[in-house]
């Protein structure tokens, strides 16, 4: 697929929370399209130039929660850059830990879940005949969160899943919410086992067989969420 809009800056701003959750299997496709990637650490950098910027900016995941404000005073600055930032309605695609964040921004509350959410599994799609995440039907994606949020004022759910009503959002074809993980590269996940170790331990998570599920499903990910990606890159408006 190519990408129709011409006037999308050719520079993609990504905001890391932790190193090993990058844009995966995207950064990538991202260069195949004529794209550059600048990567802004959290916590470390300067976000400014991020939320500032007119192109599309992603916000990444992570081990934090959103609302963990007192520990990490950092956020009190990007949920306010961020809240001026949507409120400018400039393209912002927020994963996992990044949609948790759009949701607080937005006014909906985020708070722990009642079980953790770690592994593959399919979504149950909202019906609609304009849904993005359309191209995931009957494929299974990769949940890693144990927070939870409620669905935003002004926001169209996309898609739930056994444990959690709302796993995805969007407003307007600018914004897009995903609480699963659509940019992982299922070959590079071992480095997210170390990564969140401790987690995984805390939730019983029995690694061996979540090392095969990424082996088993991952691939059939990749086509699809490329798919989904290039729609909703074709779907920017740049003010």
């Amino acid at each position: 697929m190519s990408l129709s809009h011409s006037t999308l800056p050719k520079t993609i701003y990504a905001i890391q929370h932790v190193a090993f959750e990058d844009l995966g299997i995207f950064e990538d496709r991202l260069y195949e399209l004529g794209f550059r990637v600048r990567y802004f650490e959290a916590g470390v950098d300067d976000l400014a130039p991020a939320f500032n910027f007119e192109g599309l900016l992603m916000i990444l995941g992570g081990p934090i929660s959103a609302y963990d404000t007192q520990d990490f005073p950092f956020l009190n600055t990007e949920l306010e850059q961020l809240k001026q930032r949507l409120a400018q309605n400039k393209p912002t695609f927020g994963i996992c830990l990044g949609a948790q964040l759009i949701a607080m921004a937005l006014g909906a509350k985020v708070y722990p879940g009642h079980v953790a959410e770690i592994g593959w599994s399919v979504l149950e799609l909202t019906p609609s005949p304009h849904n993005i995440l359309a191209p995931l039907k009957s494929v299974s994606v990769l949940h890693w969160h144990g927070d939870t949020f409620d669905l935003p004022e002004h926001a169209t759910l996309l898609a739930s899943s056994e444990h959690y009503p709302h796993q995805a959002f969007q407003i307007g074809q600018q914004i897009l919410a995903l609480q699963f993980h659509l940019e992982v590269d299922y070959l590079g996940l071992e480095k997210w086992f170390i990564g969140h170790s401790c987690e995984l331990r805390q939730s019983k998570i029995n690694i061996a067989q979540l090392r095969a599920d990424n082996r088993a499903l991952g691939k059939a990910l990749i086509q699809p969420a490329y798919e989904i990606f290039e729609n909703y890159l074709n779907g920017l408006t740049v003010n």
